[in-house]
């Protein structure tokens, strides 16, 4: 098999400047010749490539792990609710592999738990503490970073990868994820790892490749169920037309690839579906304890059409929708919500996906360049599409998923427009992708007036300004048109580092996170309840605002911290309380209340606040119980189990919903003496199926004898009331 590989594309200047793009892949060792030490090859890089690219790369990998690291303890264990189950999976292997959220393994995570061993075994080396949960994040981050830069100098420029690699690294999102620990670190990571590997196979046609971009897509199906599946279409349909061998073999390593799919996801699935009900964890999440309903039901359809079954709330639906996670509709990315999360560099990535297809549009078949264009932007377009329609249950965070995607289209189209700038349609192209990045920079800088107000007019202004000598980049000299494009790659930049630095300087704890300033993202629609739209929103940032449980950690006035049975509460003492804008929500960081304070929504459905008293009550002959205690809600099972380091049970899982205990398999826990006490209150749920929660509220509340420890209210389950 002859193997074709596209023509330098290089145009005035393009060599001295940004290097030219490779004819071949990276050229190994060859026969005869020594093979340079690793130190050496590590600095030094390609041969082919100018001495500067690989230092500069280093650098750029080591400024993006500083910046991630720095102030990262801040966030603490950040989602409770995943660190729990880190905390147990690093004591029990059982709860290891099927994700529990306790070392009794009652009860799991509502997500496959590939994204937890990372963490899991980081925690088993280190510890449990906030650097170990979270570091591993930080590397994915990193990692991630490498991998969008590899993929797009292999076939453009040095300059063009360092710029997709830049643009990822400070993607507000991307910073605030890659130093978190939800599954959504490592699904980045593995979705730019296959687009990659698919590239490579359509630059050579060899199976290993698409083989490998199968088991990549598996294995983040482990991480984040149905969403790994989203460029399955966009990877496929491209490989299929463009590889460069004949149709029957691209179809046959495509069946290959899909093999290695389901045997790299599917092998954990299978052995819980087949594994006794009675000797594993309850799958959270699910209302018939069944992976595969969990997948295709609360993690799957539901989330397009907003019927997951067992959430705290549906979705709007449709174009134009509203609902309780936010309007849905084309311009979803850009609203208020979503816009300042991810959306800077979207207008000019959709303008340089457009401009590199046409400068493509006469390639032969096989073009890897145009294949490029088609891998990264087609994933860009797919996630894109279904995020900005799906109904259920979504949340800000989300769009993580876009960040290497969008960086890759960015890199690769401006690297390909600059080397074609003779051409005037080129230099037109690329000047309007500034206008686009500098213009909807001011925009979104515009939303929060009262943040750094002067950059919004330094990024119009500088905008337009490179955008005026690139419309003649060239005709003018090299050294202008370079002027021109630093100009222009800073305008497009400072909004999204100055959103990316704030996000670095504050912790972020709970369910439900956003990246930025305050009043950096904005709840629309009638999520933000009766009162109409919320400023801060679902994880947005609101001064003021409420939503804590009262003293009893019983019901109060804030969704979803006092309805639905109590809250997840990290301060005692305030009853949740609507303010102007809406209804509060449970859970700012330590010492700040609800919505409010400069740290913002970040702890919506946090773990509870435990007070040392509470600590010494759970710790009393702890060894002797499977369980020291239960809760309904998972959250708020976390706060006590990360704060004693003991199993805490999970009822109904992380909503309160999940049947799980039976109120016939909690009885018989309790007569066991397994459980020693039953914590008042708890997060969000109660109903469930037939009110499976509240039935064993009702049940220990009537039967055990209270114990008030501070404001916490405990029941004591080896002690009946009338002791």
């Amino acid at each position: 098999m002859t193997t074709h590989y596209d023509p330098p594309t290089t145009g005035h200047g393009a060599a001295a400047d940004w290097g030219p793009p490779p004819t071949a892949p990276p050229r190994g060792p060859q026969a005869g010749e020594p093979r340079q030490p690793f130190v050496r090859r590590l600095w030094r890089g390609r041969p082919e490539d100018p001495r500067w690219v690989r230092p500069a790369l280093l650098g750029l990998l080591a400024t993006t792990l500083v910046l991630y690291l720095c102030n990262l303890s801040a966030s603490g264990y950040a989602n409770s609710f995943y660190s729990a189950a880190v905390q147990a999976g690093s004591r029990s292997w059982k709860a290891f592999f099927f994700g529990s959220l306790d070392a009794g393994n009652a009860i799991t995570v509502d997500k496959p738990p590939a994204s937890l061993w990372p963490m899991e075994l980081s925690v088993r080396v280190f510890g449990l503490d906030s650097w170990a949960i979270l570091a591993p994040e930080v590397l994915m981050g990193v990692a991630t970073v490498a991998v969008v830069y590899a993929a797009v100098r292999r076939r453009f420029s040095p300059v063009a990868g360092l710029t997709a690699g830049a643009v990822l690294a400070l993607t507000p999102v991307a910073a605030l994820m890659f130093r978190f620990n939800n599954p959504d670190a490592m699904l980045a990571l593995l979705m730019s790892v296959a687009c990659y590997l698919v590239v490579r196979g359509l630059e050579d046609g060899r199976t290993k490749w698409l083989v490998w971009a199968g088991v990549a897509i598996g294995f983040a199906f482990l991480a984040k169920t149905l969403q790994a599946f989203l460029i399955l279409p966009a990877l496929a349909v491209v490989y299929a037309v463009c590889a460069p061998v004949p149709l029957r073999k691209r179809f046959g390593q495509l069946a290959a690839a899909t093999l290695a799919l389901v045997v790299s996801g599917g092998w954990w699935v299978a052995v819980v579906e087949l594994w006794p009900a009675s000797s594993r964890p309850y799958i959270g999440g699910s209302q018939n304890n069944s992976f595969l309903e969990l997948t295709f039901g609360y993690n799957g359809l539901g989330r397009l059409n907003g019927e997951e079954t067992g959430s705290v709330g549906g979705g709007g639906g449709g174009a134009g929708g509203s609902g309780m996670w936010g309007e849905t509709g084309w311009d979803r990315m850009f609203n208020s919500e979503i816009g300042g999360q991810i959306s800077w560099l979207l207008p000019s990535a959709l303008i340089l996906l457009v401009a590199g297809l046409v400068a493509t549009r006469k390639a032969r078949r096989t073009s890897v360049t145009r294949a490029s264009f088609l891998v990264w932007g087609g994933s860009l377009l797919m996630t894109t599409v279904v995020f900005s329609y799906m109904a259920g249950i979504f949340h800000q965070y989300y769009t993580v998923a876009l960040a290497p995607y969008l960086a890759a289209v960015v890199g690769m189209g401006a690297g390909l427009l600059w080397e074609r700038r003779r051409q005037p349609w080129a230099s037109i192209a690329l000047a309007a992708s500034v206008v686009a990045a500098a213009a909807w920079g001011y925009v979104l800088l515009n939303r929060t007036p009262d943040y750094l107000p002067w950059l919004k007019w330094l990024v119009l202004v500088g905008g337009l300004t490179a955008a005026l000598g690139l419309v003649f980049a060239g005709r003018i000299s090299r050294r202008l048109a370079l002027g021109a494009a630093a100009v222009g790659l800073v305008a497009a930049l400072a909004g999204p580092t100055a959103y990316t630095l704030s996000t670095l300087q504050e912790g972020h704890t709970g369910s439900i996170v956003t990246a930025g300033p305050a009043g950096a993202s904005v709840m629309g629609g009638r999520g933000g309840g009766p009162g109409g739209g919320m400023r801060g929103g679902f994880g947005g940032r609101m001064p003021g605002g409420q939503g804590q449980r009262n003293q009893q950690g019983q019901q109060g006035n804030g969704f979803p911290g006092g309805g639905f049975g109590g809250g997840t509460p990290t301060q005692p003492g305030q009853q949740g309380q609507r303010n102007g804008n809406g209804f509060g929500f449970p859970g700012g960081r330590t010492g700040e209340g609800g919505m409010g304070g400069a740290g913002g929504v970040g702890g919506l459905l946090n773990g509870a606040s435990v007070s040392s008293e509470a600590e010494k009550l759970l710790a009393e002959d702890a060894s002797k119980y499977t369980w020291v205690a239960a809760s309904v809600g998972s959250q708020n099972a976390a706060g006590y189990q990360l704060a004693t380091g003991d199993p805490v049970m999970a009822i109904g899982g992380f909503n309160g919903t999940d049947p799980s205990p039976t109120p016939a398999q909690f009885k018989k826990y309790v007569e066991e003496g397994r459980i020693h006490y039953f914590i008042a209150g708890g997060g969000m749920g109660g109903g469930g199926n037939g009110g499976t929660a509240s039935q064993i509220s009702s049940w220990v509340q009537s039967t055990f004898k209270k114990v008030t420890v501070g404001s916490a209210t405990f029941y004591d389950l080896t002690r009946k009331a009338s002791d």
